[in-house]
């Protein structure tokens, strides 16, 4: 707290006059210091910090040739980058050499616009029962009818479940990386929650080169 410290004073001038006495002030800063302390503290435990914003991508294992046949894949799509090209195909591959009940697999052409065939659109119809459920909890959530971690593993429920696509994203060496960040901001708001970056198979690099 602040203290008045007088000096010693009451002195006559030349002329006999009594001259006025000096104070001096000190202020105590301990109390401030502790002020200080309390503010900072409440600060820091009442703050919110910043989460980084990641969107997590399932790396597939190696594969293992055991002899078992590979399990089928079902309600996926795969996408191909090369250059500033986006190809797709659904479920499984098939090459000239060995086709499928339907013949071999076609790539078909992608883009990242607002037309037909815009990579937004194709998600929105693969993705449909994800992303009407996802309308529901966003409800619930507003409404505060459900905690965040509930609306959290719901979402996580549904995105691995049978009927939510899966996603498969290939890359060639001329793929560009602003293609790939493209597509996976497209996946996130599209509500696709299993996406695996893979290896292009042999099958499929002859396709490509083909197309290209």
């Amino acid at each position: 707290m602040a203290q008045i410290v007088e000096s010693g004073g009451g002195d006559h001038g030349k002329k006999g006059k009594k001259r006025a006495k000096k104070g001096s002030t000190h202020v105590d800063m301990t109390p401030m210091v502790d002020l200080a302390f309390l503010l900072l503290t409440f600060f820091v435990l009442t703050s919110t910090f910043s989460k980084p914003k990641v969107m997590p991508l399932n790396y597939p294992a190696k594969k293992i040739d055991d002899g078992k046949k590979a399990p089928r894949v079902n309600n996926a799509a795969t996408f191909i980058l090369s250059g500033d090209k986006v190809y797709y195909y659904r479920n499984e591959f098939y090459p000239k050499s060995k086709p499928g009940p339907n013949g071999p697999t076609v790539f078909e052409e992608a883009n990242f616009g607002s037309g037909e065939n815009s990579v937004r659109k194709l998600l929105a119809s693969w993705n449909e029962y994800v992303i009407k459920n996802k309308v529901a909890l966003d409800k619930q959530l507003d409404k505060k009818q459900i905690a965040d971690t509930t609306y959290d593993r719901k979402l996580n429920e549904l995105t691995v479940k049978r009927e939510a696509v899966k996603v498969l994203i290939k890359t060639d060496d001329k793929a560009l990386c602003k293609s790939f960040i493209d597509l996976v901001d497209e996946l996130k708001i599209a509500s696709v929650g299993v996406i695996a970056p893979t290896d292009l198979s042999p099958g499929e690099k002859e396709l490509l080169k083909e197309k290209n």
